[in-house]
């Protein structure tokens, strides 16, 4: 994506967390940029001073990528079940950071660790249970290959930290697209 494109995504997701922060109606965005109008999939994360906000996102999409962001930021602002108790407020509107994550279709790997630590994420699914980590995870944290996955399992998606070398346990790779901003720069 280039710098216009990014922006304009940018902008519809702190459009959109500002609105329902505010319980101010959104509207559903619309472009003419064949990019911004791919089927494909996305993660919305809100951070304040490096705390995470929430973090909602879809590996596929049968909306336009505009729609996508729209509906994952508002997810994101009011819907992440670890902010329940602790929702954002209006006076953290201008503190927040909002990071975008636009993903490459899901790669399913017999080799988990042939993942690129901070280049691919994974996504591990074992039965009706999954977890999934976006590629900068593995930046932010510094795991080896071996931490990422089995946090990923355990912290994730409630499995046995070894579930990823289970070869019934579906381990998929993913690439991201990833860029962001101060809430108050956008």
């Amino acid at each position: 994506m280039n710098d216009t494109q990014k922006q304009t995504l940018l902008k519809i997701a702190c459009d959109t967390v500002e609105a329902v922060i505010k319980s101010k109606p959104t509207t559903v965005p619309q472009s003419d940029d064949p990019e911004l109008n791919t089927h494909c999939g996305c993660f919305v994360t809100l951070k304040n001073n490096d705390r995470l906000r929430g973090c909602i996102g879809n590996f596929i999409s049968d909306s336009p990528l505009v729609e996508l962001i729209a509906d994952m930021a508002k997810a994101s602002a009011t819907s992440d079940p670890r902010f329940f108790a602790d929702r954002i407020s209006t006076g953290e509107l201008g503190q927040l950071d909002v990071e975008i994550s636009v993903l490459s279709p899901l790669q399913r790997t017999d080799e988990p660790l042939s993942l690129r630590l901070g280049v691919d994420g994974i996504y591990i699914k074992s039965g009706h249970t999954s977890g999934c980590f976006l590629p900068q995870v593995a930046t932010e944290t510094g795991w080896s290959k071996e931490e990422f996955l089995s946090y990923c399992c355990s912290h994730k998606a409630g499995l046995a930290p070894d579930a990823w070398k289970d070869p019934e346990t579906e381990v998929y790779l993913f690439t991201a697209d990833v860029f962001g901003a101060d809430f108050k720069d956008i």
